[in-house]
C-alpha cells in the first residue's frame, strides 16, 4: 500500500472537479425524480417513474477519506447480442473503484477485525499491484474477477445493502445512457485510451461524465461484468487500448496471458500479473 503524507496540488485540484461533477449528479437526481429531462437523457426505452424515489448518494468509509458516489440508473432495456435486454432500475458507482476504498477492504487500512471479516480476501501481492501509475485517487487494477466479487459481497455485509458486479446489459446500458456511442474527437473527453494516457492510469472522475452523470465507464481500466451463463467479461477496454477498442461495446473474455508471468503453481487466485488493465464498479439493487 502507498500512503501519501501530503496532498499534492494536482490531487486537491482532481477533488474540486470531483465536488463539480457531484453537484452535477445531485441536478441529475432531482431532474430525475421529477421525471423531466431525464427522460430524454435515459432514451425512449427508459422507464423514469421507477426511479422516482431512488436519489443519488455516497458511501463514507471510517477508516480513510475514502467516497462512493452511487449514482441512480432508471429502468430501461439495451439491444445486446441481437436481443433487446431489460435492466434496472439500480444504482451504479460513479467511477471505478479507488484503490482508497479497495485497501480498506483487501488489507483492512485503519480499520480493525470485525463481522466482515468472514468474507473473502486477497492475499498480499508479491509486488504493487498499482504498477506504480499511482495509488490514492486511481482505479484498483490488477484483481481478478473472483475478488472483485468478493468486494461487492464484502460491501454488502457492511452497509446491508445489495451491492454486486453488473451484468453485462446493465453496464452497457448504464455505459450508453441512452445516447449514441462516443467516438472521434468526442472520446478523449471521456476516456482514457492508448492515445492519450501515455502507458498508465489516470485519476478517477477526471474526465466527463455521460448523461446519467457516470465517468470512467470507457477506457482507463476495463470492468469486470457478469455475461451470459456467469461467466465473467471485461468491458469498456482500456488504458491500454487502441481508440477503436474502446467503447461501450468493448468486450475482452480472460486469458491464461493474463497471467503468464505469475511464478505461483497454481496460478493466483487473486491477482492478474499480466492485468494491470483491470479494474471494476460495482451496482446496487434496489
Amino acid at each position: 500500500m502507498i500512503v501519501a503524507a501530503t496532498i499534492p496540488d494536482d490531487l486537491t485540484n482532481r477533488r474540486s472537479n470531483r465536488m463539480f461533477f457531484r453537484t452535477g449528479m445531485a441536478v441529475c437526481g432531482c431532474m430525475l425524480l421529477a421525471g423531466t429531462a431525464r427522460a430524454q437523457d435515459a432514451g425512449p426505452d427508459a422507464d423514469v417513474s421507477a426511479t422516482d424515489t431512488m436519489e443519488a448518494y455516497v458511501e463514507t468509509f471510517s477508516e480513510a477519506p475514502a467516497e462512493l458516489d452511487m449514482i441512480p440508473v432508471p429502468e430501461g432495456s439495451v439491444s445486446l447480442n441481437g436481443e433487446e435486454v431489460s435492466v434496472g432500475p439500480f444504482w451504479i458507482a460513479g467511477t471505478e473503484i479507488s484503490w482508497d476504498i479497495f485497501d480498506i477492504y483487501a488489507f483492512g487500512t485503519g480499520g480493525s477485525a470485525d463481522a466482515d471479516d468472514a468474507v473473502l480476501r486477497p492475499s498480499k501481492p508479491y509486488g504493487a499491484p498499482d504498477r506504480g501509475y499511482g495509488h490514492r485517487g486511481y482505479a484498483a487494477i490488477s484483481m481478478t474477477y473472483l475478488v472483485a466479487e468478493a468486494f461487492a459481497d464484502w460491501l454488502s455485509v457492511r452497509t446491508g445493502k445489495t451491492y454486486r458486479l453488473p451484468t453485462e446489459a446493465e453496464w452497457e446500458y448504464a455505459c450508453l445512457a441512452g445516447e449514441p456511442p462516443v467516438s472521434g474527437d468526442a472520446l478523449g473527453e471521456h476516456a482514457w485510451h492508448w492515445d492519450n494516457a501515455f502507458d498508465a492510469t489516470h485519476p478517477i472522475g477526471s474526465l466527463a461524465s455521460n448523461a446519467f452523470g457516470v465517468q470512467d465507464m470507457i477506457g482507463n481500466a476495463a470492468e469486470w461484468c457478469t455475461g451470459p451463463e456467469g461467466a465473467p467479461l471485461a468491458c469498456g477496454g482500456s488504458f491500454m487500448d487502441k481508440a477503436e477498442e474502446v467503447g461501450c461495446a468493448a468486450r475482452k473474455t480472460p486469458s491464461p496471458k493474463w497471467q503468464e508471468t505469475d511464478p505461483q503453481i497454481p496460478k493466483s487466485r487473486f491477482w492478474l500479473t499480466d492485468g494491470p488493465f483491470m479494474g471494476f464498479r460495482v451496482i446496487r439493487e434496489p
